[in-house]
């Protein structure tokens, strides 16, 4: 080996560990890998940047735009009332549900394509006595396996068409995914529906009648007239098993003790930690007089912070009371249940640091987390993806806060339909551009361009929203990783790894040759980002088909396959993430259905591959 094909295997391998390890967004890892190329000399410096201009990087973002018309007009909401079935079985249902899931997110992000069905599932598993992880699981997975028909259906079916492109001269087209994409998917979602959910573990017990989140850690303040003021702490655990809740902490004057004495007596301004779920959250307030604490403020922060407080409260106290009343006239207060994405602008802050009072008018009163024990204060907990978040504020500031950051929310909502036309205008600017990209009147990257143009001037989004719509951390990671993944091509080290895994694996076999790139492909995509492991995969992948003297297709359509297909593990996908805390998941718990969806993707699709596109 080249000392330029050590230092690129050097990098990669440090990147692919630092993806693994996740102490850095992926963005950041990107970021450091393409530096890092630059430094050693393996990319020129007035190149390093020419993969933010790259077709496929802009059409993702374009497709995310329109996709965010999409969900703000009501459009999708309107197909989803229609197209679910409103007293089917459990089978029937789940089919619907997840095949609409694949249907969307052909056309759209699957993203947003889960978080506009999330609030469906929920409410569909306690119609069918299920518990959410069994219909949140089959949803994701479905929304995942949608992505492999189109072109734009996830960002691995771009890369890989523009590796194509740079390879043979042509990108793929819009449905050249689809003659292996849809029969997978359509089996796969079969499977899920007829069998699949079955394998799902039952975390919580059936039959509740609304979502069930697992247990919230809350902060509840001791007031002056509370019942719980004087009594012991043991009398008042007593109370509170009667609703399944109980005490894990106090904090008196900003000392937290972890596990106090059944023993000691409450004090007035003493704040209990309790944990409850939210149907009992309620009852436990009430019954004790106690009152939910704020999480962005406490009159235990240090000096110089209060007294900026008090200064700001005095200068601003008239205009910001005007402020707050301005934001929940008309409507009164409400509790709101939201998730927070992969990627979301919330994660490592805390309440304190987004300041929700400030800004948003909101209270975060509890943070749900499954499996992992609150160690720290609610106001400075740090918040992570999977989070569930229990928010009390008017409903219109929920929404804008949950859009602005990222959030799903989980509390059954009215269908938002803000004008008919706009509806029917963001379908139609969509449908235009995947057919100007399908039938080659336009370049996939300016069709989808142009339909984010006709987007702003028919206002189908607000223009404030367009550039929130665009999932930077993606673009910045696929912008930073095409240089470095065209390193492999240019240094020979893809063909030189291609060369050994014919040799000691393969053995010059094509049909053990695509496979052994699609199950690759999979497992990596399982722990590392799949944009990333289709960029780093492509030039091996032609490598190997260059070794063999094969099709090139095939094998980046196995690449293309295996980038989108990460079912074992609640990292390889953002929907797998989404669903982590709602379905009250565990990490090892993805594999019982990831599995066998898994094996099933692979048996089906080889063949179809050597049939489809012949070696």
């Amino acid at each position: 080996m080249t000392q330029d094909q050590w230092l690129i295997v050097i990098i990669l391998l440090a990147t692919m560990l630092m993806f693994i390890w996740g102490r850095w967004r992926h963005d950041m890892v990107a970021g450091g890998a393409l530096l890092a190329c630059v430094v050693t000399g393996l990319i020129e410096a007035d190149e390093a940047f020419l993969g933010f201009a790259h077709p496929a990087v802009v059409t993702v973002a374009c497709v995310l735009v329109l996709s965010r018309a999409l969900q703000f007009s009501g459009a999708v909401d309107v197909l989803a009332r229609h197209v679910l079935p409103k007293k089917a079985g459990a089978t029937l249902s789940l089919f619907a549900l997840t095949l609409l899931g694949a249907v969307l997110s052909g056309f759209m992000n699957n993203v947003g394509a889960m978080a506009l069905l999330m609030p469906v599932a929920m409410q569909l598993s306690g119609r069918l006595d299920l518990t959410p992880g069994q219909t949140l699981m089959p949803l994701a997975f479905g929304t995942i396996l949608g992505g492999l028909t189109t072109l734009i259906g996830t960002p691995p079916n771009l890369i890989v068409s523009g590796f194509r492109n740079e390879s043979l001269g042509s990108n793929f087209s819009m449905f050249d995914f689809t003659a292996v994409g849809l029969p997978v998917a359509l089996l796969s979602v079969l499977f899920i529906a007829l069998l699949g959910w079955r394998l799902v573990p039952a975390r919580k017990p059936p039959g509740r009648e609304s979502f069930e989140t697992g247990a919230y850690i809350t902060e509840a303040r001791v007031g002056d007239s509370s019942k719980a003021a004087g009594k012991r702490l043991g009398e008042i655990e007593t109370e509170l098993e009667e609703v399944d809740a109980q005490i894990i902490g106090l904090v008196r004057n900003e000392v937290r003790v972890n596990v106090p004495t059944s023993a000691r007596r409450i004090q007035a301004g003493d704040i209990l930690i309790i944990e409850a779920d939210v149907e009992a959250l309620a009852g436990v307030l009430g019954s004790l007089g106690l009152e939910l604490e704020e999480a962005e403020s406490s009159a235990g922060e240090s000096q110089q912070q209060s007294s900026e407080h008090d200064a700001a409260e005095a200068e601003e106290g008239a205009d910001k009371e005007e402020r707050d009343s301005d934001r929940n006239s008309g409507e009164g207060l409400t509790m709101m249940e939201l998730v927070v994405r992969a990627e979301s602008r919330l994660e490592g802050r805390s309440a304190r640091d987004i300041q929700l009072r400030t800004r948003y008018g909101l209270n975060l009163l509890a943070v749900s987390r499954e499996g992992s024990p609150m160690k720290t204060r609610l106001r400075t907990l740090k918040i992570r993806p999977g989070d569930l978040l229990l928010m009390q504020g008017a409903e219109e500031a929920l929404s804008d806060f949950a859009a602005d950051n990222g959030c799903v929310p989980l509390a059954e909502r009215e269908l938002r339909i803000p004008d008919r036309g706009k509806a029917l205008a963001a379908s139609l600017i969509m449908l235009a551009s995947v057919l100007a990209a399908a039938f080659a009147v336009l370049p996939t990257a300016i069709a989808f361009a142009a339909g984010v143009l006709a987007t702003m001037v028919m206002r189908t989004l607000p223009l404030r929203a367009v550039y929130d719509a665009i999932d930077w951390p993606v673009i910045i990671l696929l912008g930073a990783l095409m240089p470095v993944a065209a390193v492999l091509e240019k240094t020979g080290t893809a063909a030189l790894i291609a060369e050994l895994l014919m040799e000691h694996v393969a053995q010059g076999s094509a049909l053990v040759a695509i496979g052994l790139i699609l199950v690759l492909t999979m497992l990596v995509s399982c722990v590392v980002n799949n944009a990333a492991t289709a960029a780093a995969m492509c030039p091996i992948a032609l490598g190997t088909a260059a070794t063999l003297g094969v099709n090139d297709d095939a094998f980046l359509m196995a690449v293309a396959i295996g980038a989108s297909c990460a079912f074992l593990t609640p990292i390889g996908h953002q929907n797998n993430t989404l669903i982590l805390g709602p379905g009250g998941f565990h990490f090892s718990d993805y594999w019982r259905l990831g599995l066998p969806v898994s094996l099933l993707v692979a048996v089906i699709s080889i063949p179809l591959l050597f049939w489809v596109w012949p070696l």
